[in-house]
């Protein structure tokens, strides 16, 4: 298997930090939301929600995850780059890869960025035995998920179903409910994600 991180854009976990502080603060500013607001919809604390805006603080997957609930986007565009001219085509060498601090998964922003779509994608290299769980809800407007295993094996659960993922199945699914990912084999699963934002026609 390709090692992503030999091709990708790597940026340091401070430049990291410094995007999500931004796109954080961005977000809840055009939400109108205070810190104490922010924090009561998504169940981070304010203490919390303050450092991670200064980027003081190297939160995980879970944490984010509870802050992109509590704006309404998905947990992809908390990495978005400040607006710019829209690219059509995204390299490999300038997509940007994030890793978990705490369950060690390797996410990948694949979609170009600045451009305006409703479709974001993701790639995942997620570590043998590595677990996940992401205390998820329903946002406004609705997010779609689909899950596509590129090689290896995942089990998701969402609410209280459980599927077992191998290689070329994939997994649709609305962000409405509880979700973990667990990978339980001994080498490293692979697998694309991706999400769209619906449009009421399609409620």
């Amino acid at each position: 298997m390709t090692e992503i991180k030999d091709s990708a854009e790597t940026e340091s976990p401070s430049g990291l930090n410094h995007r999500i502080a931004q796109r954080v603060r961005d977000l809840r500013a055009a939400r109108g939301l205070s810190l104490d607001a922010l924090a009561t919809q998504c169940g981070v604390s304010r203490s919390m929600i303050s450092l991670i805006e200064r980027a003081e603080s190297s939160p995980t997957a879970v944490v984010l995850e509870k802050l992109a609930a509590g704006l309404g986007v998905s947990l992809a565009s908390l990495f978005d780059a400040p607006a710019r001219a829209a690219d059509l085509v995204s390299r490999l060498a300038d997509q940007l890869q994030w890793r978990d601090p705490h369950s060690g998964y390797l996410r990948r922003n694949v979609s170009p960025g600045g451009f305006a779509s409703p479709i974001q994608i993701v790639e995942v290299e997620f570590p043998p035995g590595a677990r996940v769980a992401y205390e998820t809800s329903a946002r406004e407007p609705l997010i779609h998920q689909q899950v596509w295993v590129l090689d290896g094996v995942i089990e998701v659960t969402l609410g209280e179903e459980s599927h077992r993922l191998e290689t070329g199945d994939c997994f649709a699914m609305v962000l409405d409910r509880p979700m973990s990912y667990h990978n339980p084999s001994r080498k490293t699963t692979r697998y694309a994600v991706v999400l769209a934002t619906a449009p009421s026609s399609w409620r």
